[in-house]
C-alpha cells in the first residue's frame, strides 16, 4: 500500500494482547492428506493424534494457532459448497515466527527440495527477515524472524 496515498485507519479497539485469550483454528482443504501431513512433518511441525483421523489432521503451528488440514471432500461438506478449483495465487498468506535469520532459510530450503515453490521475495530489513514458499496445495507461507532487540526484548 502506497504510504503517500493511503489513510490509516481508525482503531476502536487497539492494544498488543487480546482483549480475550482465543485459540485460532485455520482449516485448509488439501489434495492428499498424507503427502502433506509427511511434507509439514519433514519442516518440523508436529501433528495432534487426538485431533487426527480419515478426513483431517491437527497440525501444531504455536501455542495457540493450529493449522487444521483437512480432505477437500470433508471441507465441501462441512461448508455445504464446492470448493473452486485451486487458485494459481492463495488469497492469503499464512505467516510464521522462527527463532533466527538462519532457521528461516533452512525451513524455506528444506520445503523447496521437498516439492514447495518459491512464492514472493525475500524481505530484509536488517531487524526483520522473511521468505515465502508455496506448499503442495499452492498456499501461500511466510516464515520470518524479528530481532528481539528491535521489540524491546
Amino acid at each position: 500500500m502506497d504510504s503517500d496515498t493511503a489513510t490509516v485507519p481508525e482503531l476502536r479497539n487497539a492494544g498488543s494482547v487480546p482483549a480475550m485469550p482465543r485459540k485460532l483454528f485455520i482449516s485448509l482443504p488439501v489434495a492428499d492428506l498424507q503427502r502433506s501431513i509427511r511434507f509439514f512433518e519433514a519442516l518440523g511441525f508436529t501433528f495432534d493424534p487426538q485431533f487426527t483421523g480419515a478426513h483431517g489432521s491437527c497440525m501444531l503451528v504455536g501455542a495457540d494457532a493450529y493449522c487444521m488440514l483437512v480432505t477437500r471432500a470433508f471441507f465441501e461438506q462441512q461448508a455445504e459448497r464446492p470448493l473452486p478449483p485451486p487458485p494459481d495465487a492463495p488469497m492469503f498468506a499464512l505467516a510464521f515466527t522462527v527463532e533466527s535469520r538462519a532457521a528461516v532459510d533452512t525451513l524455506v530450503d528444506r520445503a523447496l527440495a521437498l516439492g514447495a515453490s518459491p512464492s514472493g521475495k525475500t524481505d530484509d530489513h536488517g531487524f526483520m527477515y522473511q521468505r515465502g514458499f508455496r506448499d503442495l496445495d499452492g498456499y501461500h507461507w511466510d516464515p520470518f524472524w524479528t530481532d528481539p532487540a528491535a521489540q524491546g526484548g
